[in-house]
């Protein structure tokens, strides 16, 4: 009998000391999981959240949820927020179910401070031996920085490019110009030619050359002549200008009410390339209709928009517009946007594109209203 008792305590203690290691074991397992840099989420076999560590919880603001034992659609309904990231983790959680092995990709959400971070997420599904679903261990590591990183790498490489196309391209057209307008001149000198004619097009030539220094905006910065403008009457050259080849194509020109006096201050000759190079995109995108033109002002800033009723554009195209090299064009360099944005930029603007294929496309530039007691005419504000 004492034996037996012997042999049960002696059990029980063996029994007690394993368990004591495992605790311990599970505490270091913790407190490795807890310190990590990166997220890390244990599931059940029903997509049920077992555990996560402490940089999820903050990633997700779970600390004052109680989220053990529920799916990513409750914690949904619990944290709006977040639904979008939960829904999409639905659906890999499946694709990786489906897989039956690792998977590997780039997830990206936004957080509530407005920033938008994107993971390397690695998803581990596990089975028990009959084959049914056991869990899924999901590892994910914050490349937001790398990914900023790379994007301006890119950027930089591409408009270095640039640079030196603009600085080669300038050169090459800049002496046929100087011959054209020596011969301008000549014909000022004869009465037979309409003085009306020859002042269109010696503005156009000195706006040509413009257009060609601005082409130097990406390889060097210049300064500019910066002063009050209405903006009602650059529309209303540009508008004169690009009028003649809408009608060709049987496309009308129609300008909003511009009887109110709008100004802005910036560089006129840069404002008209801009309008220009946004309207002939227009027409380029129609067979016929109208081109809508409407300036208003909200919040201390002139926004004019310019819409057309063309073919549309893609989404998948929609965000890379802008990008040095990128056309939708047959024969574009895909430069024309990429310096209209940066002319926009030194206006302290905004371009912005909407767009619906089948639909049209809206064309948004957004600039501040000049104010006569800001020196530099801008007043800080949010768009509209």
């Amino acid at each position: 009998m004492l034996y037996l008792v012997w042999k049960m305590v002696k059990s029980f203690v063996s029994f007690h000391m394993v368990y004591q290691e495992l605790m311990e074991e599970e505490k270091r397992l913790s407190t490795l999981l807890h310190s990590l840099p990166d997220f890390v989420c244990f599931k059940d076999g029903k997509g049920r959240w077992l555990k996560i560590n402490e940089f999820g919880c903050e990633l997700y603001q779970l600390k004052d949820i109680s989220y053990a034992g529920k799916t990513d659609i409750e914690l949904g309904e619990l944290n709006p927020f977040f639904k979008e990231a939960y829904d999409y983790c639905i659906i890999s959680d499946e694709r990786t179910w489906k897989s039956r092995k690792l998977s590997r990709g780039e997830e990206s959400f936004f957080i509530p401070s407005g920033e938008l971070k994107t993971f390397d997420v690695i998803k581990v599904p596990l089975f028990y031996p009959n084959g049914e679903r056991k869990g899924l261990v999901t590892i994910g590591r914050d490349i937001t920085q790398q990914k900023v990183a790379e994007d301006m790498l890119i950027k930089t490489e591409k408009l270095s490019v640039v640079g030196e196309l603009a600085a080669g391209i300038a050169h090459e057209i800049r002496n046929p110009l100087t011959s054209i307008k020596g011969f301008i001149q000549l014909l000022e000198e004869n009465d037979d030619v309409p003085a009306s004619y020859l002042d269109v097009m010696s503005s156009e030539m000195d706006r040509i050359n413009q257009i060609v220094s601005d082409l130097l905006i990406l390889a060097k910065p210049e300064s500019k002549a910066h002063k009050p403008l209405n903006i009602c009457e650059v529309m209303g050259y540009v508008k004169n200008v690009m009028s003649h080849e809408a009608l060709l194509k049987g496309i009308n020109l129609v300008v909003g009410d511009q009887s109110k006096e709008k100004k802005i201050f910036g560089d006129k000759n840069q404002l008209i390339q801009v309008l220009i190079n946004v309207i002939k995109n227009a027409i380029d995108a129609m067979k016929t209709g109208e081109i809508n033109i409407m300036i208003t002002n909200k919040n201390n800033q002139l926004k004019i928009t310019i819409q057309d009723q063309g073919v549309g554009i893609p989404p998948d195209r929609l965000k890379k517009l802008g990008e040095p090299f990128f056309t939708l064009k047959e024969k574009g360099m895909g430069l024309g946007l990429t310096i209209s944005q940066k002319i926009i930029q030194d206006h302290k603007g905004s371009l912005e594109i909407e767009s619906e294929v089948g639909i049209g496309t809206s064309v948004h530039v957004i600039l501040p209203v000049y104010k006569k007691d800001n020196e530099e005419g801008f007043e800080a504000s949010s768009s509209p």
